[in-house]
C-alpha cells in the first residue's frame, strides 16, 4: 500500500471514530432529554440518605435485582411482552413484623396494581416502590415493547414506527394475561402514563368497569412539541428541525452509534444526570444503574419511538378517568415533562390529588422514593386496596429480607 493510500485509510478511520463520537453524543441528547422517560432509580441528598440507600441494597440486593413470577403476553401484532407478578401475602405481616404506615378503614379489595415504565427504562425503574409494596398488595410490572425483557416490536422490525395507541393495546394484552379479572390500579411514569391514557382512549369500558385508581407520575397528555428541555429557544428549534432526520440516520448505523456511546460515556452520564435528577448529590451507584438501563436501549429503538411523543395527544382520553380516584405527581424541576403538564392533567380529574415534589427531576419516584411511595400508599388506602396499619418501610425504599 502506498504512503498516500495509507494516509487516506488513517484519515478515514479517524473520521469514522469522530462520527461515532458525535453519534454517541447525539444519542445521549436524544435518550437523555428529548423523549419522555429517560433515566432511573436513585435515592439522593446527603450522606445519611446514601447510607440508607446502601442499607436498602443490602436488604434488597442490587438495583434491578427484584424478580417476581414471570409471564408473557402477546400484543395484537404478535409482539411478545414480558411481565412479572408479585402476589400479596394473606396476612399483613412479613417475617413476623407487622407493617405500618398505610392507614385506612376499608376492607381491602383484591386489587392488582399495574406499573408501566417510561422510555429507555424497564420494569426495574420501579425498584423502590416494588420493594416497599412486596407482600402488601398484588402488583404487576411489565416491560414495554423493545424494552427490558420484552421482544422487539413486530411492526417496528418491519420499519413501522411505534404509536402511543399501540402501547395502549400492549397494556391491554398484559392486563388480559396477568390480571384478567378484579379491580385495577394503574400506575404510569412518563411514557408509561401515556400508555395508560392510550388504554383509556381505546378501552373506556375497561376503565369504567375495573379501574378503581390511577397514578400519573411525571407524564403528559400532549403538547410535548412545546417543551424546551431547558434549552434556549433557538437551540430547541434547531433540535426539533434536525432531530427526526438525525435519528433516522443514526438508526441505520446502529453499530457505529453504539461504539460512539461507549466513546462518549462521560458526556452520556452527564446528560443522564441533568435530565433525570434535580438534587445535587446523586448516589453514584444509582446514577450508574441509570446509565446501564439507558445503554440497554438500542439506538434504532430510540429512533422508532421518538415520533410518537410529538404526535401524543390524549387530553380527551383523560375524561374517562374523571371520577376515578387519582394521584398526579411530578418533580418541580422536571425538564422532560414539566410539572405544568401534570397540573393540566389534574385540572381535568375531579378526584385527583396533585403533588409537586420540590427539588425533583423527571425520575421523581427514584429521586424521592419516600414521597412517591407515601402518596401512592395513600391512593391505595383511598380505594381500599390495602389493609389497615400496613408498613411500606420508613422511606419506601427497602425490601424485607428474603423478598
Amino acid at each position: 500500500m502506498s504512503e498516500t493510500s495509507t494516509g487516506d485509510a488513517v484519515q478515514a478511520a479517524v473520521g469514522s471514530w469522530r462520527r461515532a463520537g458525535l453519534a454517541g453524543a447525539a444519542i445521549g441528547v436524544v435518550a437523555a432529554g428529548a423523549a419522555a422517560g429517560v433515566a432511573v432509580e436513585r435515592l439522593t441528598v446527603g450522606r445519611g440518605m446514601r447510607k440508607r440507600a446502601r442499607l436498602a441494597l443490602d436488604a434488597a440486593g442490587p438495583y434491578g435485582a427484584l424478580r417476581g413470577t414471570p409471564g408473557r403476553a402477546f400484543s395484537d401484532d404478535g409482539t411478545e411482552l414480558y411481565y412479572e407478578t408479585d402476589e400479596a401475602e394473606p396476612s399483613a405481616k412479613v417475617n413476623g413484623a407487622r407493617k405500618r404506615r398505610l392507614f385506612g378503614r376499608k376492607a381491602p379489595a383484591p386489587v392488582t396494581v399495574v406499573f408501566s415504565h417510561g422510555f429507555c427504562l424497564s420494569q426495574d425503574a420501579w425498584h423502590f416502590q416494588r420493594a416497599a409494596l412486596r407482600g402488601v398488595v398484588r402488583t404487576v410490572h411489565w416491560d414495554q415493547r423493545s424494552h427490558g425483557r420484552s421482544a422487539r416490536g413486530e411492526a417496528q422490525a418491519q420499519g413501522r414506527p411505534v404509536t402511543i395507541d399501540q402501547l395502549g393495546r400492549d397494556l391491554k394484552a398484559v392486563l388480559d394475561a396477568a390480571a384478567p379479572e378484579g379491580p385495577l390500579v394503574l400506575v404510569g411514569h412518563s411514557m408509561g402514563g401515556m400508555t395508560v391514557m392510550a388504554l383509556a382512549d381505546q378501552y373506556p369500558e375497561l376503565i369504567r368497569d375495573r379501574v378503581v385508581g390511577v397514578a400519573f407520575v411525571g407524564t403528559s397528555s400532549g403538547k410535548l412539541g412545546e417543551v424546551s428541555y431547558g434549552l434556549p429557544v433557538a437551540g430547541v428549534n434547531v433540535v426539533r428541525r434536525v432531530l427526526p432526520g438525525v435519528l433516522r440516520a443514526l438508526g441505520s448505523q446502529a453499530e457505529l452509534v453504539e461504539r460512539g456511546r461507549r466513546a462518549t460515556a462521560d458526556l452520556f452520564a452527564g446528560m443522564i444526570k441533568r435530565y433525570s435528577f434535580s438534587s445535587k448529590d446523586v448516589d453514584p451507584a444509582v446514577a450508574r444503574f441509570a446509565e446501564r438501563m439507558i445503554e440497554g436501549t438500542p439506538i434504532d429503538v430510540v429512533a422508532e419511538f421518538y415520533p410518537a411523543f410529538d404526535d401524543h395527544d390524549k387530553e380527551a382520553a383523560l375524561q374517562v378517568f374523571a371520577e376515578v380516584p387519582a394521584l398526579v405527581l411530578a418533580g418541580d424541576r422536571d425538564l422532560v415533562t414539566p410539572s405544568s403538564h401534570s397540573e393540566s392533567i389534574a385540572d381535568l380529574l375531579s378526584d385527583a390529588e396533585l403533588v409537586i415534589v420540590p427539588d425533583a427531576g423527571h425520575l421523581v419516584m427514584l429521586e424521592h422514593p419516600e414521597t412517591v411511595t407515601d402518596r401512592l400508599a395513600d391512593l391505595l388506602v383511598r380505594v381500599g386496596a390495602v389493609p389497615e396499619a400496613t408498613n411500606v418501610g420508613t422511606y419506601g425504599s427497602t425490601a424485607q429480607p428474603g423478598h
